[in-house]
């Protein structure tokens, strides 16, 4: 079964959620941006849980139509990108978070409503 772009961007919201990433932001880019489609922004409260993040991420989802490009970051875990081209994903801690303030820097960016993922069973 393949997904399309957004349903992959909301499935990993849900896996983030899982996780307990901590405020979850999905903004679509593609209209002002050919980087991605979507960027999707959180953080974990430790270096432990940034790559807990990733590694749910990684094992969770289906990568027959969205590959991983590449991920960066893992090491120090500070701020962990995981590329699947159409979807990027920041994994913060939240002093990196605030520093580089991705929601600023995308500000034209549309942000995703996610209230309803987290009323979801």
């Amino acid at each position: 079964m393949s997904l399309d772009t957004k349903e992959f961007a909301l499935k990993a919201v849900r896996l983030l959620n899982e996780k307990k990433a901590v405020d979850v932001i999905l903004l679509e880019i593609g209209p002002i941006s050919v980087i991605a489609d979507y960027f999707l922004i959180c953080h974990g409260n430790s270096k432990i849980q940034t790559k807990a993040l990733s590694d749910h991420i990684l094992e969770s989802l289906p990568d027959e139509e969205y590959s991983l490009l590449r991920m960066e970051g893992y090491r120090d875990a500070s701020w962990i990108l995981v590329d699947f081209g159409t979807l990027v994903i920041h994994i913060f801690i939240p002093e990196e978070r605030s520093f580089y303030n991705l929601e600023r820097l995308w500000g034209g960016a549309r942000v995703i409503d996610l209230q309803y993922l987290s009323a979801a069973p």
